[in-house]
């Protein structure tokens, strides 16, 4: 009995307190992986939240926007202020129209109403997708370095067992088994961090693309209407924005 507890393994659980335990570079490997997972997890969720808001409005603009009796009037019927990005194309496509018919005889007279509409509402087009895309970039990059972060973890640590093994003399696997199982929960944890972000990215890239194709087709139908005569002006749209 006292010679089975003698030979009894150094390292019986393997566990992520072994692998803490193990030396100083498991430790910053390890606390890397836990800031990628919560920061790519914040990001997942704020999106998804801007996202479902984003849908909302979407839903709503058939009814609050295209039944009103003016595009000022429908752009006093948007809810949601400046976060309603239909609402804020609506308002600048109204504020370059009034832009261009206050300033007749100055220079921004030479330029046609159409491009003058037309550029404004692009610029506007162009930020919400640049700000549909902010955060996506760090999904990606935890999903493309997270698993390599723990595969350096587990090369350190195999390199770690071999280092003790040469000095001590002693393959056992005993010896072996305890440094090595603690190195292989570094690639699990790195796939374990990698894999959510990558579905996640997969996922929002997917939902911004329909909310992308949405303001596109607004912008576009707002532009037609503004250009063809559509109701333009019951109300200041300035004002209307501010409400």
């Amino acid at each position: 009995m006292a010679d089975a507890a003698a030979v009894a393994p150094e390292h019986q659980n393997f566990g992520i307190q072994d692998l803490w335990d193990s030396g100083p570079v498991s430790k910053v490997l390890l606390t890397i992986l836990v800031v990628m997972s919560l920061y790519s997890w914040y990001v997942l969720i704020v999106k998804l939240l801007d996202q479902n808001a984003l849908n909302k409005y979407a839903s709503t603009v058939d009814k609050d926007f295209w039944g009103a009796s003016s595009i000022a009037d429908g752009i006093a019927r948007l809810k949601g202020g400046d976060e309603n990005v239909f609402r804020t194309i609506a308002v600048e496509a109204m504020e370059s129209v009034n832009h261009h018919e206050k300033n007749k005889g100055r220079l921004t007279e030479t330029i046609d109403m159409h491009d003058w509409v037309s550029t404004h509402m692009q610029r506007r087009v162009d930020q919400i997708n640049s700000d549909l895309n902010e955060g996506m970039a760090v999904l990606a990059s935890v999903g493309a370095t997270a698993p390599f972060v723990g595969l350096l973890g587990t090369v350190l640590g195999i390199l770690n067992a071999m280092r003790s093994i040469a000095m001590s003399g002693n393959a056992s696997i005993e010896k072996v088994a305890g440094p090595v199982g603690e190195a292989l929960w570094m690639t699990a944890i790195g796939l374990g961090v990698a894999i959510p972000a990558v579905l996640g990215f997969n996922w929002l890239t997917r939902r911004n693309k329909g909310i992308s194709e949405a303001v596109m087709h607004f912008s576009h139908d707002l532009h037609q209407a503004i250009l063809s005569g559509g109701r333009v002006a019951s109300s200041k749209p300035a004002a209307a924005a501010k409400k």
